[in-house]
């Protein structure tokens, strides 16, 4: 197999295997701002947790990524003032001194997501469930009160 200088580093890559290329990061040296948002592994897992937010004719409904967790590593909280929290961690894999590690992409860490809910939730009965990786989280809305109608007859 043909090996060739990397330009960007000392290291050496491999052409034919795609996994063994060096790739050239040129940020890698750049002093970052304290205002720049970095990838730790503390923030990691919370800059990729996606959530949605639908509201339909009798509830808000989100739905969160959170793949690879047990619903014992996911808390739903909701707070006084209509704040709904959706938390949770992500622990490192624990590693083996004789293991070789080729690739780390998957995220871990804490993350943690607040929305206000507006004033039609029924606070009292917010239901949350998990499967297969994603946290639907429930909030029934208060029922509309229809103005009652009543019809007049005109005398004349």
């Amino acid at each position: 197999m043909a090996m060739i200088p990397s330009f960007f580093g000392n290291r050496r890559s491999n052409v034919f295997d795609p996994f063994s290329l060096d790739v050239w990061d040129p940020f890698k040296d750049f002093p970052l701002s304290s205002s720049l948002i970095s990838q730790t592994p503390e923030t990691s897992a919370f800059v990729n947790t996606r959530i949605d937010w639908k509201e339909t004719p009798e509830a808000h409904v989100f739905k969160a990524d959170v793949p690879g967790l047990k619903k014992e590593e996911v808390k739903v909280e909701v707070e006084d003032d209509r704040v709904l929290q959706i938390s949770g961690e992500r622990n490192i894999e624990k590693e083996d001194k004789n293991d070789t590690w080729h690739r780390v992409e998957r995220s871990s860490g804490k993350f943690m997501r607040r929305f206000r809910l507006p004033e039609n939730a029924k606070m009292d009965q917010i239901k949350a469930s998990m499967e297969n990786g994603v946290l639907t989280v429930t909030v029934p809305k208060l029922e509309v009160k229809k103005p009652d109608v009543k019809a007049i007859d005109i005398s004349g």
